[in-house]
C-alpha cells in the first residue's frame, strides 16, 4: 500500500475504496476532495489497475499540475507518467493529434488563442464591411462560442451578420488547419461519436475515468464523457452542486443534479466534514444555501468551533465601507497577522476602485487579479507566431503577423495581394508566396524579399522537425537570423521599453529551455500545444505570485481560501446582481455568495451600504435579500454608520471593537 487509509475519514475512505461502476462524490467546500481523488487513483493502481487505463480530467492546468505532483509523490515518477491526466481541452487535443485526419484535418493543426480568435473575427468583420464600433468582436466571438457548444447556428449567412460571421469564421479556421478551444471539444466529441473504430480503441485503453469539478461541465463535455465511458460505466465524478457558479458561460448544473439519468445506479458519497472553516462560518453558509430548490441535500460541519462570530456590518456609503475594511486590516496586521492572509471578495470589478484608493492611501500592499498574460505580450506573440508558422505554414493569421515583422518591405498591399491569390487558388498564404504566378505580378525587389523570407522559414522548418532537436538554441539562432532584437531596439521609444521587451524574449527562451529538459523528443508542436493550453483565463495563477491583501472577484475566488475574508457590497442589485434578478437566476447568485462565505477560514465580515454612488449620483441601497436568509445564531450585527455619528469620548472612538461590544450589550 503506497498510502495510509488512516489519513482519511469514513466517507473519504468509502470514496477511495469504491473503484468500480458509476460513482458520484458530493464534495462540499473544504472537505479534502483533492486528497480523495489522489488517493483513489493510487488505490486503483494498488488494486492492480494499470495507470495506462486511468484518465483523470479537470478544468484548469493549475489543478492538473498540482494533481500530477501529488500522484507522483505517491506512485513514483514512472507510474505517474503513464496516467492520462489533464484538462478536457488537453485530453481532446491529444486525441485529435492522433486522429485528426479522420475529420479532414492534418495532425499538425494549430490551436488558436483567444487573442488570435479576436484578430480573425476583426478581419472577417472588415471584409463584411461591418464597423467594429457597431459590432463588438469579443461579444461576437462569445456568441459563436455558445452556438458551437450548443450545436446551434447563429442564423442564415445570407441574411444576418452573425450567421455570415459564424460561417466565415468556421471556414477560415478550417482552411488554415486551425481549431479554437471550442473546436477541440467539439471535434473530440465528433471523433468519439461518429467514428466507432476510434471510440472502441480509446474505450479499450482508458477504462477508468475520473472527473473533478463536475458541477462545471457543460452539455458538450457530458457528451464526451458518455461517448468515452461504456457499460459497466467505470466513471467517478467529484463535484458540488452548491458551488456551480458558471452557468453564464455554459456550465449545466443538471449534469450533477441528474447524474443518475446519464450513468444509472451510481453510488453516491457525501463529503461533509470541512477542514477549512469554523462552525460559525459553516453554520451561516448552510443556512443560506438550503434556500436553493432542487439541490442535493448536504450540510457542512467542522470540528473547529472557532473564536469569532460572523460579522454583519452596515456602513453609510462605499467610502466608509472601504475605510472600515482598511482599518480592520491594519489593526490585524499590527497584531501580527499577515497581509497575504487577508482577502476582499466582490461581485463586480467596479467595487475594487474605492478599495484600491483606500489601500493606496494607507500604503496597504495588495494584489489584484486580471494582470496581463505573459503570452499576450507583443514580443512573445511575435516569436510564438514565427514558431507556429514553422510548425504549420497553413496558419494564415500567424503568418500575417510576422510577414513584415521585423520590417522587410512587405507592406499591407502586398500581404493583401497574397491573401487574395490564396483565396483564388484555395491554398494558404504561405503557398501563395511561393507560387510563380503570384510572384510574376509583383516587383523584382519584392520577389527577392519574399523568396528570402520563404527560404529562411523553410530552412528553419526543416531544422525544427529533426528528431530530438532542442528548441531553445534553435529559437535563439532564428531570432538572431531575422535580427529581431535589433528591430525591437529600433521600435522602442525609451530604453525601458526595449529592456521590457528583451526581458520578455529572455523569459520565453527560459520556457523553451524548461520544455527541452522536461519533454525531450516531443518537439515544436508539443511546446506550442502546451502554450496554447496554458489558459490565460486562469486568473488564480497571478495570486500566488504576488504578495499583499488579495482583491478578487467571487467567481475567481473559487478553490481558494483565506484566514480573513471581507465580503462588501451585499446589496440588492450587486449580489444578487441586477441582471440575475431580471433573468430569474437568483439561485446561482446564492451559490456565488455561498462560495464567498466558504472561502473564509477563521474570520468573516459581510458588509453593505445605505448609500452608494452610481453613475455619478448618490443612490439609496437596499440590503441584499440573501442577508435575510442567514441564520443569526453565530452572526453579530453592527451599525457602523450609527456608531460613527454617535458623540463618543475620544478613547472609545479609537477602539472600534469596544464600541461594537457596547452596542451589542445594549441590544441584549
Amino acid at each position: 500500500m503506497s498510502f495510509s487509509f488512516a489519513l482519511l475519514n469514513l466517507q473519504q475512505r468509502d470514496a477511495v475504496q469504491t473503484i468500480h461502476g458509476p460513482v458520484l462524490i458530493l464534495a462540499g467546500a473544504g472537505t479534502g476532495k483533492t486528497r480523495v481523488i489522489t488517493m483513489r487513483i493510487a488505490n486503483m493502481v494498488d488494486q492492480g489497475i494499470s495507470p495506462e487505463n486511468i484518465v483523470s480530467v479537470t478544468f484548469t492546468n493549475k489543478a492538473a499540475s498540482e494533481m500530477r505532483e501529488r500522484i507522483t509523490e505517491i506512485l513514483g515518477k514512472e507510474k505517474a507518467k503513464k496516467l492520462t491526466l489533464g484538462t478536457f481541452h488537453a485530453f481532446c487535443m491529444r486525441l485529435l493529434r492522433q486522429h485528426a485526419e479522420a475529420l479532414g484535418y492534418k495532425n499538425n493543426f494549430t490551436i488558436y488563442s483567444q487573442g488570435e480568435q479576436i484578430s480573425l473575427v476583426k478581419k472577417i468583420l472588415a471584409r463584411l464591411l461591418v464597423k467594429e464600433e457597431n459590432y463588438d468582436p469579443s461579444m461576437a466571438l462569445s456568441r459563436i462560442s455558445k452556438a458551437k457548444n450548443a450545436g446551434e447556428s447563429l442564423g442564415d449567412p445570407m441574411q444576418t451578420v452573425d450567421g455570415a460571421l459564424q460561417q466565415l469564421y468556421t471556414d477560415e479556421l478550417r482552411a488554415m488547419n486551425a481549431m479554437d478551444f471550442d473546436d477541440l471539444l467539439l471535434n473530440g466529441v465528433k471523433l468519439l461519436e461518429d467514428h466507432p473504430e476510434v471510440r472502441e480503441a480509446v474505450q479499450g485503453k482508458l477504462r477508468y475515468v475520473m472527473v473533478d469539478e463536475f458541477q462545471d461541465t457543460n452539455t458538450l463535455q457530458m457528451r464526451l464523457l458518455r461517448a468515452l465511458v461504456p457499460p459497466p460505466h467505470n466513471i467517478c465524478v467529484v463535484g458540488d452542486d452548491d458551488q456551480s457558479i458558471y452557468g453564464w458561460r455554459g456550465a449545466d448544473i443538471t449534469n450533477i443534479n441528474e447524474y443518475e439519468s446519464f450513468f444509472p445506479d451510481p453510488k453516491i458519497i457525501k463529503l461533509e466534514e470541512n477542514y477549512r472553516s469554523t462552525t460559525p462560518i459553516l453554520h451561516t453558509a448552510n443556512s443560506l444555501i438550503r434556500n436553493n430548490v432542487g439541490r442535493r441535500d448536504k450540510s457542512l460541519w467542522s470540528r473547529n468551533a472557532g473564536q469569532d462570530p460572523v460579522r454583519l456590518v452596515v456602513t453609510e456609503d462605499e467610502k466608509e465601507e472601504a475605510a472600515l475594511i482598511a482599518d480592520e486590516m491594519t489593526d490585524a496586521q499590527t497584531k501580527g497577522e499577515k497581509w497575504d492572509d487577508m482577502a476582499v471578495l466582490f461581485r463586480t470589478n467596479e467595487q475594487s476602485r474605492v478599495l484600491e484608493g483606500e489601500f493606496r492611501k494607507r500604503k496597504i500592499p495588495y494584489r489584484i487579479i486580471g494582470a496581463r498574460s505573459f503570452f499576450d505580450r507583443r514580443e512573445v506573440k511575435d516569436i510564438l507566431a514565427y514558431l507556429t508558422v514553422l510548425a504549420n505554414p497553413d496558419d494564415d493569421v500567424s503568418l500575417q503577423r510576422i510577414l513584415n515583422t521585423p520590417t522587410r518591405g512587405i507592406g499591407a498591399a502586398t500581404a493583401e495581394l497574397a491573401r487574395e491569390h490564396s483565396i483564388k487558388k484555395r491554398t494558404s498564404v504561405f503557398a501563395a508566396l511561393k507560387d510563380p504566378e503570384f510572384l510574376e505580378n509583383i516587383s523584382q525587389r519584392l520577389q527577392v524579399v519574399i523568396n528570402g523570407f520563404v527560404e529562411t522559414m523553410e530552412s528553419f522548418r526543416g531544422q525544427a522537425h529533426q528528431p530530438l532537436q532542442p528548441l531553445q538554441p534553435l529559437a535563439e539562432k532564428f531570432i538572431a537570423e531575422i535580427r529581431y532584437m535589433e528591430y525591437l531596439e529600433k521600435q522602442a521609444k525609451t530604453p525601458e521599453d526595449f529592456e521590457t521587451w528583451k526581458n520578455g524574449v529572455k523569459m520565453l527562451m527560459q520556457s523553451l529551455t524548461g520544455y527541452d529538459e522536461r519533454a525531450k523528443g516531443e518537439g515544436l508542436q508539443g511546446f506550442l500545444d502546451e502554450t496554447s493550453l496554458n489558459d490565460d483565463r486562469e486568473e488564480k495563477e497571478d495570486i500566488t505570485k504576488k504578495t499583499g491583501v488579495c482583491l478578487i472577484t467571487l467567481h475567481a475566488s473559487k478553490g481558494l481560501e483565506f484566514p480573513y475574508v471581507w465580503l462588501p457590497g451585499m446589496e440588492e442589485g450587486i449580489l444578487p446582481h441586477k441582471r440575475s434578478i431580471d433573468e430569474n437566476r437568483k439561485d446561482e447568485e446564492r451559490r456565488l455568495f455561498y462560495v464567498g462565505i466558504t472561502r473564509a477560514m477563521r474570520k468573516l465580515t459581510i458588509s453593505h451600504c445605505r448609500y452608494r454612488v452610481k453613475w455619478g449620483q448618490k443612490q439609496t441601497c437596499m440590503a441584499s435579500s440573501f442577508l435575510q436568509e442567514l441564520d443569526r445564531q453565530y452572526v453579530e450585527e453592527f451599525d457602523h454608520a450609527a456608531y460613527m455619528n454617535e458623540d463618543l469620548d475620544k478613547d472609545d472612538a479609537t477602539d472600534f471593537m469596544a464600541a461594537m461590544r457596547r452596542q451589542l450589550m445594549s441590544e441584549a
